[in-house]
């Protein structure tokens, strides 16, 4: 299962990340709208002096405090590791809200408030950092997953590869671009069917040419190579809706994999 951080206050948990130096609440105005993400600093610094960048969405009713335990930062150090906070929204793609934070899983649904986000958040990223724009990537859990999908297709030129957790693909969403994708599913997931996450890596590979047979990479793991540089890979687990242990691991080794092609 997903780790999560049981703490009894918010202000508490943002207390200890404060008192790391690299671990900060960030703050944007979007159209209005005050938006937060906690963004955790490099400890340590790549060769070229250039700072890769995770974006790192949670589900639909969590919050980026507890989303954060996922630790993408533990295992890459020398990247920028960014967990927004969604808004009130809703699990059907209406606009309307159910009152618990998640994303926007379709174009112009909540006027596009999360891509605006998105934008915000890697300018102002560029400005205080000598970001690497060819490693700059997005995974996301369930509705994190949804939304990390809208971004391929809707900013495919800004991210180097996706690795959704748990998702699916919108039926008004197309990819339209090749993009290296890890994507992680449970057969016995109860809040997204399998076999709509099974459509989404069908759709993937459609969009990468890497319909060929797939080459085992491990325990329920396949990698489809790619015709156009852009595989897929597939991690198929027996649980459920679940964040399954060593995910964080698996993800960034996919990414350090996978920059921009340019």
């Amino acid at each position: 299962m997903m780790k999560s951080m049981k703490l009894g206050s918010r202000l508490l948990l943002i207390a200890i990340f404060t008192s790391l130096a690299q671990a900060k609440v960030m703050t944007w105005m979007v159209d209005g709208v005050k938006r937060q993400a906690i963004v955790i600093a490099p400890s340590k610094t790549t060769a070229s002096g250039k700072t890769p960048v995770v974006l790192s969405f949670h589900g639909h009713g969590d919050n980026m405090e507890n989303f954060s335990g996922v630790e993408i930062e533990t295992y890459w150090p020398e990247a920028i590791v960014v967990y927004p906070q969604g808004l009130p929204s809703s699990r059907d793609g209406s606009n309307r809200s159910d009152g618990l934070d998640g994303w926007q899983i379709r174009a112009g649904q909540y006027s596009d408030r999360d891509l605006k986000l998105v934008d915000a958040i890697l300018a102002d990223l560029r400005s205080k950092y000598h970001v690497d724009d060819a490693r700059v990537y997005s995974t996301g859990f369930s509705n994190g997953a949804i939304f990390s999908f809208l971004l391929w297709a809707e900013r495919p030129k800004v991210f180097a590869a996706f690795a959704p957790v748990a998702g699916r693909i919108d039926a008004s969403v197309h990819l339209g671009e090749p993009k290296p994708l890890l994507q992680i599913a449970g057969t016995q997931d109860g809040n997204i069917p399998f076999e709509d996450q099974k459509s989404a890596m069908e759709a993937a590979r459609n969009e990468n040419g890497a319909t060929g047979p797939g080459q085992s990479c491990g325990k329920g793991c396949l990698l489809y190579p790619s015709t156009k540089g852009a595989p897929v890979m597939t991690v198929i687990h027996g649980g459920g809706h679940e964040y399954p242990i060593g995910t964080s691991q698996m993800i960034v080794k996919f990414f350090k994999d996978h920059p921009l092609a340019q």
